[in-house]
């Protein structure tokens, strides 16, 4: 081994990619150990690190190009050791000098001084921080200010972080492309207001509200919305996010302030969104997306139950959209490939409480050229619409989940749709093993899964799919993988 060129050996250690093969093949000769460590990129480490500023030292030394560094604690007791903290951070912060990806997770010892040492690291594009309960914004100040290479920032379970000078200044450089904001519990989605010509080159921005205790994924309560408000008729904000093509907001309110869902009308590269149980929208912000999405690829919509005025003069309880947004994503976004539907809280003895109807939802899967479906609780959608979605020429994976109306003559359907290869069925407990035998009978699938479906049995699922999971009810830990193997 120690006679093989160099650049042979480095070409072979490049084509292994588990740290534990690395590790093992580093101790087969010096050569290999030097080589090894020179070329390692990135590490994980957490408990079971030794934290004296020597053996870090040590650790920098033997791994000198480190690009990515990972340290997590999660599930960390005391009596795993001490924890990183401000010194062994500086070490790391001053011995990487190749570092641009850093990440910290569930690091209760490091605190504002210990992140303002981020600031050597000139070349850091990537910083995430989860649950560092100790860092407040004036420590993401201090990085905003130093690391002026930053592209992206994920910020989960931030409980001390605010929004206050630091996303004013990462607005003013402009320099993010990523931005992910969840469960912060002191950064509420108007403060994004303040992030001005920061909008523009963002790419992916990701806002989650931290729900509190009492929240419900059921909206209905005191407040009615208007279901004809136009937030997009006045442009009072005046940024744009014509870069963006990653979008997802989640249980936020945006009513009677508006705040992020001005942004929906702003985005004109967007090929990814999701909404997730945002309060208050209506067919105009979908309209208003429609009109400037052209380029949309994939929508996911989590709808519940909200109180919405209508016409008449009464209030309604149903999910925030109607068909007129179908429609509209019918009519302006036609390259939408993946559609995923969900509906809490809605019950199938309450159709209207669903804002979509089968037939309007028919129109968008016609007009569009949709790849990936996935519908939960879509108590509006039978049999008569797994004909229409058999006629569907590019759909190749199809989910249905609590689709009670959905039966063995929508198996029978289905299964002659051309491009359909992976079919997952989930607590569907008007399909029987009758349904799944005429999914058999076609041999087009290459993956199957069957969970809580108490009308089929493992023995009509059995060789449907080149692979199949199944499992019986919703007590089972163990899921039965059969066929070729797990999907």
């Amino acid at each position: 081994m120690e006679d093989l060129p160099e650049a042979l050996l480095t070409e072979i250690l490049n084509r292994i990619t588990r740290t534990s093969d690395l590790n093992s093949l580093s101790l087969v000769s010096r050569q290999l150990y030097k080589i090894e460590g020179s070329q390692r990129g990135a590490i994980h480490v957490g408990s079971g690190l030794c934290t004296a500023a020597k053996a870090l030292t040590s650790l920098c030394a033997r791994f000198p190009n480190l690009r990515k560094v990972e340290i997590d604690y999660s599930g960390w007791i005391p009596g795993h050791g001490k924890q990183l903290d401000n010194k062994g951070l500086l070490v790391f912060s001053s011995h990487c000098s190749s570092l641009i990806d850093l990440t910290l997770s569930f690091c209760s010892c490091i605190d504002d001084s210990g992140l303002g040492c981020l600031a050597n690291c000139k070349r850091l594009v990537s910083l995430r921080l989860n649950s560092t309960p100790q860092i407040t914004s004036i420590g993401l100040f201090s990085v905003a200010v130093g690391c002026t290479s930053l592209s992206a920032l994920h910020l989960i379970d931030c409980e001390k972080i605010d929004s206050v000078e630091w996303l004013e200044y990462l607005g003013r450089d402009g320099s993010l492309e990523e931005f992910v904001v969840k469960n912060c519990k002191r950064i509420n989605h108007h403060d994004f207001l303040k992030f001005g010509p920061g909008w523009m080159k963002l790419q992916k921005f990701e806002f989650e509200r931290k729900r509190g205790k009492y929240d419900s994924l059921i909206a209905v309560g005191g407040k009615v919305y208007d279901s004809s408000h136009d937030a997009h008729s006045m442009d009072i904000y005046d940024f744009c996010c014509e870069s963006l093509k990653d979008l997802r907001l989640a249980h936020i309110k945006t009513w009677p302030d508006v705040g992020l869902r001005v942004v929906l009308g702003k985005c004109k590269a967007l090929e990814k969104l999701c909404l997730e149980y945002v309060h208050a929208l209506n067919d105009n912000d979908m309209i208003a997306l429609s009109r400037s999405c052209s380029n949309l690829k994939s929508i996911s919509l989590w709808l519940n139950l909200q109180l919405y005025s209508s016409d008449v003069g009464y209030c309604e309880t149903r999910t925030s959209f109607t068909d007129n947004s179908l429609y509209a994503l019918a009519l302006n976004c036609r390259m939408l490939q993946i559609v995923d539907l969900s509906f809490t809280g809605c019950s199938r003895d309450w159709p209207s409480e669903i804002g979509f109807t089968q037939e309007g939802f028919l129109v968008l899967i016609q007009s569009c050229p949709i790849r990936v479906l996935v519908l939960n609780n879509a108590n509006f959608f039978d049999d008569k619409g797994m004909k229409v979605l058999a006629s569907s020429p590019h759909l190749e994976t199809l989910e249905l989940i609590l689709c009670h109306a959905v039966t063995d003559v929508g198996m029978r359907f289905i299964a002659h749709t051309p491009c359909l290869s992976n079919l997952t069925l989930r607590m569907c407990h008007n399909v029987t093993d009758a349904g799944v035998a005429e999914l058999g009978r076609v041999h087009k699938l290459e993956s199957l899964v069957i969970e809580y479906c108490g009308e089929i049995s493992l023995e009509a699922a059995q060789g449907v799919a080149k692979s199949v999971r199944y499992s019986k009810d919703c007590s089972d830990a163990l899921m039965n993988t059969i066929g070729l193997g797990a999907y």
